[in-house]
């Protein structure tokens, strides 16, 4: 059933590009079960507009000037766990693609995504679907299908053997929590083991962790 512009899906869009902040208006404007209540240019404008407006769905830009799309999708739903995201830019490498659905993203579409794609997009994620451009299910797929090459004993020669076990379960996708359960220690040596990785790794956080895990063929 079409919601009506009462209940229509409610719509906040970050982007620090003019012209796609109008042409997504543009495009919303043609259909009356979406309502775009408001647009930001920073990160720092969309943490304090979405608890302001607090929107249905928040289209967020990846690259935007002071906080980026991660840290203000990270922040938003830190604060108003309910608000959907859904990121819109132009950045389709896996870094992009995990760091974002690890912030709690729930969709993330191409900037070259057709208008029938974007309002797919937003109406599912407004429903309370996970959905993603089809380049970026392919490189999901493709990502976590790909056979895993034989892993050499000299991977990572810079972390110790609990260090390596630790890795591998973080590329399976593993918490502290679930780890420290696993492995029958801590979570405060958890924490201490995944920081050490992170620092020998030169990896700024788990999605990168997970790739350069599942690289090597860990996971």
């Amino acid at each position: 059933m079409e919601r009506t512009h009462i209940d229509a899906l409610r719509v906040l869009i970050a982007d620090d590009h003019p012209m796609f902040r109008n042409g997504m208006r543009a495009l919303l404007a043609t259909v009356n079960d979406i309502e775009v209540v408001g647009e930001v240019a920073t990160g720092e404008a969309a943490i304090i507009e979405a608890a302001e407006l607090q929107p249905d769905v928040m289209l967020m830009d990846l690259q935007m000037p002071g906080v980026g799309g991660v840290e203000a999708t990270r922040a938003i739903l830190f604060a108003n766990p309910h608000i959907r995201v859904l990121i819109v830019t132009m950045f389709e490498d896996d870094y992009s693609v995990f760091t974002a659905m690890r912030a709690g993203a729930r969709g993330y579409v191409v900037k070259g995504a057709s208008p029938d794609e974007l309002l797919r997009a937003i109406r599912a994620v407004g429903g309370g679907e996970a959905i993603f451009s089809p380049a970026i299910a392919v490189r999901l797929m493709n990502f976590f299908a790909a056979p895993k090459p034989a892993v050499p004993a000299h991977t990572f020669p810079e972390l110790s053997e609990r260090e390596r076990e630790i890795l591998d379960l973080i590329a399976q996708g593993a918490n502290n929590s679930e780890i420290a359960s696993k492995l029958v220690i801590s979570p405060k040596t958890v924490r201490n083991h995944v920081s050490n990785i992170f620092s020998k790794l030169q990896v700024a956080d788990r999605a990168q962790a997970i790739i350069r895990g599942r690289e090597a063929g860990l996971g």
